[in-house]
C-alpha cells in the first residue's frame, strides 16, 4: 500500500492506493498505524484532483478506484457517483430506491458508513429523510462544510 497526506480545509486527509487504483481515504486521526508516506502516479492524481476539488476547480473525480465491499455496498458506491452530482443532495430512502430495494435505507446506511473513500464517493451527499443531516464518519460539522463547500445549504 501506499499513502499520501493532504492538507485540505477540513484538516489533514491521507490517500491509500495500490499501484493502479486508490482503495481508502481516511481523516484525521484515522487509518492504520505508521503509514509511510510514499510517491506514486496514482497518489499524486488524487492528490491534485482533491485539490482542485476543494478549490472549486473540479466537480467529478475520474481517478481509478477500487472500494473494498460487499455487492451491495458496491451498488450504492456506484449510484452515489453516477447519480448524485456535485451540489446535489439524496435521502437514504431515495438511494435505496435507486439501488432497487426501497425498504433498504438502513443498509444504504451501512453503505454509507463503511465507505472507504469518502468525498471521491460522495456520501456526504445523503440526508436524513427530513433534509437533516445524519451520519458522517467525520462528524457532522465536516459533512456540513462539504455540503457548503458544493452550494448546499
Amino acid at each position: 500500500m501506499y499513502y499520501h497526506a493532504i492538507k485540505t480545509p477540513i484538516g489533514k486527509l491521507t490517500i491509500q492506493a495500490e499501484t493502479e487504483f486508490v482503495t481508502a481515504i481516511f481523516f484525521d486521526g484515522e487509518g492504520p498505524q505508521n503509514m509511510q508516506e510514499t510517491q506514486s502516479p496514482i497518489l499524486l492524481m488524487a492528490a491534485t484532483q482533491l485539490k482542485e476539488y476543494f478549490d472549486g476547480d473540479r466537480k467529478t473525480f475520474d481517478v481509478p478506484i477500487s472500494p473494498a465491499g460487499g455487492p451491495f455496498h458496491k451498488k450504492v458506491w456506484r449510484i452515489m457517483i453516477d447519480e448524485i452530482k456535485y451540489g446535489q443532495v439524496t435521502s437514504y430512502s431515495e438511494l435505496a430506491q435507486m439501488a432497487g430495494n426501497p425498504k433498504a435505507a438502513r443498509a444504504v446506511g451501512m453503505a454509507n458508513n463503511r465507505n472507504p473513500i469518502p468525498i471521491i464517493i460522495p456520501c456526504h451527499r445523503v440526508l436524513g429523510k427530513s433534509g437533516k443531516l445524519t451520519g458522517f464518519r467525520a462528524g457532522l460539522s465536516i459533512k456540513e462544510k462539504l455540503l457548503t463547500l458544493e452550494g448546499i445549504g
